[in-house]
């Protein structure tokens, strides 16, 4: 799929949550994107309805009695339905709107079914051309459920018990007492695939998981959790320069005051855990919408689309605020840091990620220049000064 992934509606029946159930302690992401592998694509689609309309009208017209052409019919009807369900699936996957996937998982296991029944009226029939035609479709049908659905390995198992299960219950009635067989068989064969539904399911899920952990630790800084500089120019891309009318941004730059005579005095061990606290204090300050990375070292940035001035400056004083407060490390050790904000807006002070740091930075300068502990937004005419505990008191600049 060449465009943006569909993102498909979990199953909401008690059946069909338990058809495509892919096992425990699977994320909801996963459980999402694994739906979506069992819709496959169009081609795919067709390939199994062509073939098994083109079988059942081969032995309905070869052997034109009621039974056959009621198989006939169901196959059209049931084919017909599953694209009518699949197309309008993917219509409102790109819509976002909920799709209808129970009733698709439902007429999976009904096609499926029905190519269960064909085989066993061809095989009754005692016409050895409809018995051959119909029981290699039947076969190559398996291994497109098993290799299509593996996704949902309960859903996978079932559907080949119905295409396939039907044999052994037609070879009692068959005059050949070789046919027996397949009461060993058959069986054998859809435990084997199954086992092999369940085997690949496991690894999807663990590539998967590897994959989500992988796309993680790219965007994510390893120590403390929160975005990195990979996933803050992303986020920054996705809200502002991917759009063709930008919405306003602010960058909020916040770099610790003494955080170096920490690791001189404590050791790394010990700047490493003041970090972490300094990142969930960060964590607590920022609203849903905002994004919160470390970017190196001691510094910080939040990505903010609150870009009013007045609430800016409020909001600097309090991470100023917030993160000088005393930190209590496992230690015992009772570490004071300060803390120096710099902000800047996009656009006005940059439409792209490197001037908008740049301009932060400048306003951090400021800020560190004037006595630290300060908050600055890049351009303005008045430092606000977080220390003071009676209120905000300004300088000029």
């Amino acid at each position: 799929m060449s465009g943006a992934v569909l993102r498909y509606s979990l199953p909401r029946w008690r059946v069909t949550r338990w058809l495509a159930d892919a096992g425990p302690d699977v994320p909801p992401e996963i459980r999402v994107a694994l739906i979506a592998s069992l819709y496959g694509t169009l081609p795919i689609f067709a390939g199994g309805v062509i073939n098994s309309l083109a079988v059942s009208f081969l032995i309905a017209w070869r052997i034109p009695t009621l039974p056959f052409m009621l198989w006939c019919a169901f196959e059209v009807i049931c084919c017909g339905i599953r694209l009518v369900v699949l197309i309008a699936a993917r219509r409102r996957a790109a819509r976002g709107a909920p799709t209808p996937t129970d009733l698709y998982l439902l007429l999976g296991v009904a096609w499926a079914a029905g190519i269960g029944a064909g085989t066993f009226l061809s095989l009754s029939s005692g016409d050895w051309v409809a018995a051959t035609l119909a029981c290699l479709s039947a076969g190559a049908m398996v291994g497109g459920i098993c290799f299509r659905n593996f996704a949902a390995p309960r859903m996978a198992g079932l559907m080949i018990g119905l295409t396939l299960g039907p044999c052994v219950i037609a070879a009692p009635f068959l005059s050949e007492p070789i046919m027996l067989i397949t009461f060993m068989q058959i069986p054998f064969y859809l435990f084997s695939m199954a086992v092999a539904a369940y085997k690949l399911n496991a690894m999807l899920i663990s590539t998967m998981r590897a994959e989500r952990e992988n796309a993680f630790h790219a965007r994510h800084d390893m120590l403390t959790g929160l975005s990195n500089r990979a996933g803050l120019t992303k986020a920054f891309t996705a809200r502002f320069e991917s759009e063709a009318t930008p919405r306003g941004l602010a960058l909020v730059y916040l770099d610790l005051d003494g955080f170096k005579a920490v690791n001189d005095n404590y050791g790394h061990m010990a700047g490493d855990a003041l970090l972490q606290l300094v990142a969930e204090r960060l964590r607590g300050l920022v609203r849903s919408s905002d994004i919160a990375a470390r970017i190196g070292g001691d510094e910080f940035v939040v990505l903010s689309e609150q870009t009013e001035r007045t609430q800016l400056q409020r909001f600097g004083e309090r991470i100023v605020r917030e993160i000088s407060a005393p930190y209590e490390l496992d230690s015992g050790h009772r570490l004071n840091i300060g803390a120096s904000v710099g902000i800047a807006l996009a656009p006005e002070h940059g439409r792209d990620m490197n001037s908008l740091m740049s301009a932060a930075d400048a306003a951090l300068y400021q800020a560190k220049s004037r006595g630290k502990s300060l908050c600055v937004i890049a351009g303005q005419r008045s430092v606000l000064d977080a220390r003071g505990s009676s209120g905000r008191a300004l300088r000029l600049q």
